[in-house]
């Protein structure tokens, strides 16, 4: 397996929760702090350039009811517009429930924002975007409002135009922004879709958390799916989904966040464990219950969420400072 290695500290005042990055048109790495470890803490974006500093880029609009701001999934449009997941449920306290956004913001180089739409509202759970040929993918981990006759949770992805603006969804089946739907089988972690990719060809990826597994959906030429299918899966490989990401090579990486490792499906559809690290406070580079990995400069580099614990998980607290560490991907020539 691959040795994780320490890719950055956050500085504690600004970034107590690093999760979902990006790239920018110059390159640069985003990062997105929600920052539920300290909920004083404003969410926030940082970026890195190649010397793998942290610099604070912006604050994310707070929400006119709640006063938060939580963002977790990020991605640019092709305009260079931020498209945010301002995933104010994520705590489970009452007065966040259903405050959900999607959040479209134009940010200035000096990280002024200047513009905030919001796409959505509403939501419960949003947590990963991506975005393709003029539209946002968001996953949603919880649709509580939907009683599946098993009893195991339903969670969905939604699919909005890039210029939509001022929805408010349902959470329900009913609501017409639902693209896909998922069941989490596992009874032990009933938490649903979460990391979120496409591939080259357009096809769809989506992680199934509690189940561990890789969801392949398929779509017609106007958008209609056609198939929503598990299409990788090995419980001694890959515990849960969070994060994921496509090399040029067609591999799939994922940040297993309950079992403090990465996990990597080839072309062929096999899972393999490429690293995994023992509980620590990741100050030495050791995957910290990760979060989300991205391939930037030859590096996979990882967030490292460090706080949930659980019968489950192999993080049993959190730590300061927090940390992205980072996976050479030529050591595994």
């Amino acid at each position: 397996m691959l040795t994780p290695k320490l890719f950055a500290k956050l500085p504690e005042n600004r970034a107590v929760t690093p999760d979902a990055m990006a790239i920018d048109a110059k390159g640069r790495l985003i990062l997105s702090c929600p920052n539920y470890a300290n909920p004083a803490i404003q969410g926030c974006l940082f970026r890195f350039g190649e010397d793998h500093v942290p610099e604070k880029w912006a604050d994310v609009p707070l929400h006119p009811v709640t006063g938060k701001a939580h963002p977790m999934g990020i991605a640019f449009g092709p305009d260079g517009d931020l498209y945010i997941c301002d995933n104010q449920g994520w705590s489970g306290a009452d007065e966040l429930l259903f405050q959900g956004r999607i959040l479209r913001l134009t940010i200035t180089e000096a990280g002024e924002v200047v513009s905030t739409k919001v796409v959505a509202s509403g939501m419960e759970h949003p947590n990963g975007i991506r975005i393709r040929d003029g539209y946002l993918y968001v996953t949603q981990s919880l649709l509580s409002k939907v009683q599946d006759p098993s009893g195991k949770l339903v969670s969905c992805v939604y699919r909005f135009a890039l210029d939509d603006e001022g929805i408010e969804v349902t959470n329900t089946l009913a609501d017409e922004h639902i693209w896909t739907t998922f069941l989490t089988h596992n009874p032990d972690c009933q938490y649903g879709a979460d990391g979120i990719v496409f591939d080259k060809a357009g096809h769809l990826y989506v992680g199934n958390f509690g189940d561990g597994a890789i969801h392949k959906i398929v779509s017609a030429a106007d958008g209609t799916v056609i198939s929503n299918e598990v299409w990788a899966q090995d419980p001694e490989q890959l515990q849960s989904t969070d994060g994921m990401i496509f090399d040029d090579a067609g591999n799939l990486y994922i940040a297993d966040f309950s079992a403090n490792a990465i996990g990597m499906v080839t072309p062929e559809g096999k899972v393999v464990r490429l690293a995994q690290s023992p509980d620590s406070n990741g100050l030495n580079g050791e995957l910290d219950q990760p979060g989300e990995p991205i391939v930037w400069n030859g590096k996979l580099v990882v967030s490292c969420f460090d706080l949930v614990t659980g019968p489950d998980k192999v993080n049993t607290k959190h730590e300061l400072p927090a940390t992205l560490c980072y996976l050479d991907l030529s050591e595994q020539m």
